[in-house]
């Protein structure tokens, strides 16, 4: 819960800082300011992952919660939960998911988190979320949100496969 409490106040942090002030006007400063410039840049890393002049960029954030089909079917249930691990595989393969995994049990309804990565709409994301089975099923439901954070999120997945011991 801590988790998804931090994750909402960056949330409301990043749209707050968006309706503050234009990214051009932090532009126009950043430009004439040379103590704004990062003497660590990369530009064919920056260019890479898609960054703006922040190191910033937009994904789409979801909240996974429980949805309407209250089917006692365990076979059904099975079959849907195990295509929803095989999507999230191929999604990440895909470079269009890069951060996945559960909730605690809440009162909300909750059930876990996707950030999706790479995806220029919300059609697009909605289109996405689709090939998931145990959302297409009514499983699982979802709300969906803009997000605006690191452009260098991606690369904690290659990280990721060296240090697990048993397989998830």
């Amino acid at each position: 819960m801590k988790v998804f409490i931090t994750l909402l106040i960056l949330l409301f942090t990043t749209l707050a800082f968006a309706r503050t002030g234009s990214l051009e006007q932090y532009a126009e400063k950043a430009d004439s300011d040379t103590l704004n410039v990062n003497p660590k840049y990369d530009i064919a890393l920056a260019e890479k992952w898609g960054a703006d002049d922040y190191g910033m960029k937009s994904y789409f954030f979801v909240i996974l919660k429980t949805g309407g089909n209250t089917t006692a079917d365990g076979d059904f249930i099975n079959e849907c939960f195990r295509g929803h691990l095989a999507n999230i595989n191929r999604l990440v393969e895909e470079n269009k998911l890069v951060v996945a995994g559960p909730l605690g049990k809440n009162e909300s309804g909750y059930r876990g988190i996707f950030i999706l990565n790479n995806v220029k709409s919300e059609k697009d994301a909605k289109a996405i979320l689709q090939t998931d089975p145990a959302i297409r099923n009514g499983l699982l439901d979802y709300e969906l949100f803009t997000w605006y954070g690191s452009a260098a999120l991606p690369e904690y997945l290659p990280a990721s496969e060296k240090i697990w011991k048993l397989k998830p």
